[in-house]
């Protein structure tokens, strides 16, 4: 599917309730994960020390955090929309986050994201996005839930 093009609330409002689309696959690595804990400072062994995880965790393998795999939105979901003609955008929120299923070293994630809702908040526009976070192969999401983005069209 071909990125979106945003300009306005009029744009937004006509995807109600439909898919706004699918990114690209992203393989999360070790590399990925080891940087995310040294800027967390989250070191759990099951995330970073593969040895351990194979032979002590649930899983065969490092996971990836549950917050890295929400850390990547941003870059995901740029693949899904352009939003253009923006004076400023902020990320207000996350409603009914579920971490549903563990992400391991190596496993391709995208996201799979619909409009939900959009409301024009004198000027600036509230759209509420349901998005899941799928693993190739997998039948359950790495998370789902609600982001919330204001948009301030110029």
């Amino acid at each position: 599917m071909s990125q979106l093009r945003i300009g306005s609330f009029e744009d937004f409002e006509k995807y109600i309730g439909l898919e706004l689309g699918l990114s690209d696959y992203h393989t999360i690595t070790q590399e990925q994960i080891n940087q995310f804990a040294t800027a967390t400072l989250d070191h759990q062994w099951i995330h970073t020390d593969p040895e351990r995880a194979k032979s002590q965790g649930a899983f065969g393998d490092t996971i990836a955090h549950g917050y890295l795999t929400l850390s990547i939105v941003p870059y995901l979901w740029g693949q899904i929309v352009k939003v253009e003609n923006l004076k400023m955008m902020v990320n207000y929120g996350i409603e009914s986050l579920r971490f549903a299923h563990p992400v391991l070293v190596n496993n391709e994630v995208r996201l799979n994201a619909n409009l939900k809702s959009v409301v024009n908040l004198r000027g600036t526009i509230k759209a509420e996005v349901n998005v899941k976070l799928e693993i190739k192969d997998q039948k359950k999401p790495a998370f789902s839930g609600v982001l919330v983005f204001l948009y301030h069209f110029q």
